[in-house]
């Protein structure tokens, strides 16, 4: 059995997480903005179906990324040096929480329902959540093709999803991101589980009880909320069409 908290109630130290399902930490409590930034700077987030009860979670290991490890695949520095391709930032976060909310096969779900869009809406609002988003300039037309979204606290990037409709796309905003967050002395992405999609790209597995003593020194570390300029990780591979 898991707790149930209601609205106002502390989260339960992640260390009374289920081993099985990993990281079944808590039921209950809502999607404030508040309750958000408590459960992300804590190494919690929400994740449950449309029509089921709202769960958190916060599994062991930890499945991170260090901006300096991503993995670019030759093929991938190529596009990344020579596609006409923009990057922007904060310009369609709408969008792109859509796009990864729609379901990835003919009759699928998603877990990123309206509610919780609503409430990552909120965040972007306020300066929390960002996307980054990689438009195809086809003939003079752009084209949003790829990008991802997630929550910026301290220095600390949470990654929460990422979509794909070109080749590479999604990974060209995941290298963008990965240099602008170096420039900008971020000390890890989480990436909450363990995929292999995520491990080819450089990701690893930490203990939670390493990642969440990290926490408490860079969720205070760093810029204080904000929208990202637009325009901030264009020129970080090459100089942007």
């Amino acid at each position: 059995m898991i707790p149930w908290i209601e609205r106002g109630v502390p989260f339960p130290s992640v260390e009374k997480a289920l081993r099985q399902p990993n990281g079944l930490l808590c039921g209950g409590g809502d999607l404030s903005s508040e309750r958000l930034i408590e459960a992300y700077r804590h190494g919690i987030f929400p994740w449950y179906a449309p029509g089921e009860p709202l769960l958190w979670w916060s599994p062991n290991p930890r499945m991170v990324l260090f901006p300096a490890e991503l993995k670019v695949s030759r093929s991938l520095a190529r596009t990344l040096k020579n596609a006409d391709y923009q990057i922007r930032l904060d310009s369609a976060f709408a969008q792109v929480i859509a796009a990864c909310a729609a379901p990835r096969e003919e009759g699928g779900g998603t877990w990123i329902s309206a509610e919780m869009q609503a409430a990552y809406l909120r965040l972007h609002d306020l300066g929390y959540a960002h996307s980054v988003e990689t438009w195809m300039i086809d003939g003079g037309n752009r084209t949003l093709a790829g990008g991802l979204y997630g929550i910026a606290i301290g220095r600390v990037f949470y990654g929460e999803s990422m979509f794909s409709r070109r080749t590479d796309a999604s990974k060209i905003a995941l290298a963008h991101l990965c240099r602008l967050l170096e420039q900008r002395s971020f000390a890890v992405i989480d990436c909450q589980m363990n995929t292999p999609h995520l491990a080819s790209l450089g990701a690893r597995e930490i203990l939670r009880s390493e990642f969440v003593a990290g926490l408490t020194r860079w969720s205070v570390e760093g810029d204080a909320a904000g929208r990202w300029p637009m325009d901030a990780a264009q020129h970080l591979f090459r100089r942007q069409p």
